[in-house]
């Protein structure tokens, strides 16, 4: 079992930075892909970025630029670092561990972006 443990969501102004940091337990390979995942109120939830094992880094195109998704493999820990924040990055972002075509999913940490 994999356990993931998310903080450093909160309430921050527009054009503001937060840091993210999520920390796996259990039983974890070295193989892994994790990543962040947000879903806004009324919306579907979608992919923010992932890092594989190697440090292969994928964004989604509305964060490119602003966010930079990193890790820690000693300490099985992945970091979300957000700047430039808007508005509509308001969601509730969830950790995610890919391991072998399964999904582990942190309990979400609320991110909102308000003057």
């Amino acid at each position: 079992q994999v356990q993931l443990v998310e903080s450093g969501g909160g309430l921050v102004q527009p054009g503001g930075s937060l840091r993210l940091s999520c920390a796996a337990s259990g039983s974890i390979s070295r193989i892994y892909t994790m990543g962040w995942y947000r879903q806004a109120p009324g919306k579907q939830r979608e992919l923010v970025a992932t890092i594989t094992s190697t440090g292969s880094t994928n964004y989604t195109d509305s964060v490119k630029g602003r966010f930079t998704i990193s890790r820690e493999n000693a300490k099985n820990t992945v970091y979300l670092q957000m700047n430039s924040l808007k508005p509509e990055d308001t969601a509730v972002f969830r950790c995610n561990l890919r391991r072998n075509s399964i999904d582990y999913w942190g309990q979400g940490t609320q991110v909102t972006v308000s003057s």
